[in-house]
Formats: structure tokens, sequence, C-alpha cells
């Protein structure tokens, strides 16, 4: 027989009243009532865009911070790959750009998104794996790599999906952000 812990009357939780189990829920109906919870949205609808980002685990909480600031919290679809750009346009990685293309272009099917993000990052390991150490060595060669990882992703999108709009991002690994053009 499992064990069942006694109820605790000075826990929240487990006491009666409004704000035991009961009357949490009921707090949750009148929020939703009020319509202070953000509605489930549909799988099909309008968006705004498709985030494309890192696998890196430093970089998840500062790009979607970023994303929050920017006012596009639950507007955008996201496709995450080791390296970003990166990982969509270098040759190393040729096996996981198919995958890239049709997610970005069920996006836009279901999603009807009319632009794409991709947020590179400093010292991605995939930048080294996929153009060697030395193309990241200093701070001005890093930049120089991740700004033509850019013009060839934008390129690239353009040739996919001419519609679509572009930013390409690199973000240090303190959130701050350098758009390229």
């Amino acid at each position: 027989m499992p064990y069942i812990a006694p109820r605790d009357a000075s826990c929240a939780c487990c006491r009666p009243g409004p704000l035991g189990r009961r009357g949490l829920l009921g707090l949750g109906f009148v929020a939703a009532a009020a319509g202070l919870l953000r509605p489930a949205r549909a799988a099909e609808g309008q968006y705004d865009s498709m985030l494309l980002s890192c696998i890196d685990p430093r970089m998840v909480e500062p790009v979607h911070d970023w994303m929050t600031q920017r006012g596009l919290r639950g507007q955008y679809s996201q496709f995450v790959i080791a390296g970003a750009a990166i990982g969509v346009v270098a040759e190393p990685f040729e096996d996981w750009h198919e995958a890239f293309w049709e997610n970005l272009a069920t996006s836009v099917k279901l999603h009807k998104i009319h632009r794409v993000i991709a947020v590179d990052h400093r010292d991605c390991g995939a930048a080294k794996i996929a153009y060697g150490a030395g193309s990241v060595a200093t701070p001005d060669a890093e930049t120089a790599l991740h700004r033509d990882v850019a013009g060839q992703f934008r390129a690239q999108v353009a040739k996919h999906f001419p519609d679509l709009q572009v930013e390409t991002e690199l973000m240090a690994l303190d959130g701050s952000v350098v758009t390229f053009d």
C-alpha cells in the first residue's frame, strides 16, 4: 500500500478554504473567465516569426529573454539546431539543412510567418567544428565569420522564400546583441 502523507493544515494547498486546492482551482477559472490568462492558440494562425537559435544551453534563457523584450513572446515558432545559421549553411552540417528548410516551410504554411530571425552566438562550438578554431580565435575574426554566415543565410532564405524578411543577429554570452544587415 502506498504511503499517503497526512494533511497539513499549515500548507496552503492542503488547508480548506479560499487558498486550498478548490480555492486555487476556482481562482484559475475566475482568471480565465476574466481573460487574465493567455488563451491557447490553435496550431494554425497568424504568428510573427520563426526563431532560429542554437542548442547551446547557455543561450536558452538569453535568447528567450531577448525575444520577450522585443514583444514577441508567444508570437514565434522556433527551430533549434547546433550553430543556428551555421547549422543551416555550413557544409559539415549538410545533412541537417533540409530539416530546417522543411520546418521553415511548415511554419510559413501553418503559422503564416512573415520573417525568420536567426540568432547565432559567440563562443559557439559548432562554429569551431564547421570552420576551425582559428576562425573564431579573436573577437574580430569571430564577428567576421558570423557576418559571413549571416550573409549566406540571408541569400539562402531569399532563394527559398523570397517574401520572407530575414534578421540575423549575433548574441554575446551576456545577452547583448549585434545585428547584421
